[in-house]
């Protein structure tokens, strides 16, 4: 199934459709689908990602079944490459989904599964601090197993939050989305990678000045590099191989 959305525009980075919105627009978009229960599975772009989309056709073919956000430099990079500009916004995801519920002033119902239990409870926590106007309900750690899935798609179908946070890493977070989630269990689903993690204080962001140069990534490496040096070291350098690959085709990101 293919997500085609006409009136929201688009670029192709390396096949996959991303959203093209400034940040208001894209915050006012998310509210109107919300306020409108049309539902809509929501997830991010990065190199990392974008790497793992060339790699895995199932993800890649998942991802066709998603509202893909723009997140980092990287895709930056690649957008001017292919498409002649950055993209209006950097709306990444532990920024722009804080942002969109505090915007939201009507209260919503807003459910969490994914990371250790104790900082989904944390991250819960944190949540209801900042925007204390939504009913923030902990369904379940990202610890489950497929037998415990029927007792978590029941659990949302009953409180069918306005939004749900599914935060257990990429692919998997968006392969349990495309599989499983629909309109009968939320509004809004966002694959949201590691940010319970930051919310609850687990893994510690990078200053904000750090974050304005867009050198999160490389914070982010210093402070684990035995995990995240092929990401990076590896990953960013084999993605802007890509990109350039794809200029040189002409298939604008294809």
């Amino acid at each position: 199934m293919s997500l085609v959305e006409t009136d929201i525009p688009r670029r192709a980075i390396l096949g996959v459709p991303v959203v093209a919105l400034p940040w208001t627009e894209a915050i006012e978009t998310m509210r109107e689908r919300i306020a409108g229960r049309r539902f809509a599975l929501v997830t991010w772009l990065n190199a990392h990602n974008a790497n793992l989309a060339q790699e895995n056709g199932d993800f890649h073919r998942a991802l066709n079944q998603f509202l893909v956000l723009p997140d980092g430099v990287g895709v930056d990079i690649a957008s001017k490459i292919l498409h002649g500009a950055p993209f209006p916004a950097n709306l990444n995801g532990t920024d722009f989904t804080p942002a969109l519920l505090t915007a939201e002033t009507s209260p919503l119902r807003v459910g969490l599964i994914g990371a250790r239990p104790e900082v989904v409870e944390k991250a819960a926590a944190s949540f209801r601090q900042l925007a204390p106007q939504h009913e923030i309900r902990v369904i379940s750690d990202g610890f489950f197993k497929a037998s415990d899935e029927p007792r978590i798609l029941e659990i949302l179908k009953n409180y069918h939050p306005h939004i749900l946070l599914v935060a257990m890493g990429v692919p998997r977070q968006e392969m349990f989305m495309a599989k499983h989630l629909t309109g009968e269990h939320c509004a809004l689903a966002f694959g949201v990678g590691a940010l319970f993690d930051f919310t609850a204080g687990a893994v510690p962001r990078a200053p904000l000045i750090v974050q304005k140069l867009r050198f999160e990534w490389l914070y982010r490496l210093a402070q684990e590099p035995g995990r995240m040096w092929y990401r990076y070291i590896v990953g960013n350098p084999l993605f802007l191989l890509r990109v350039m690959r794809a200029k040189l085709r002409g298939s604008k990101g294809g």
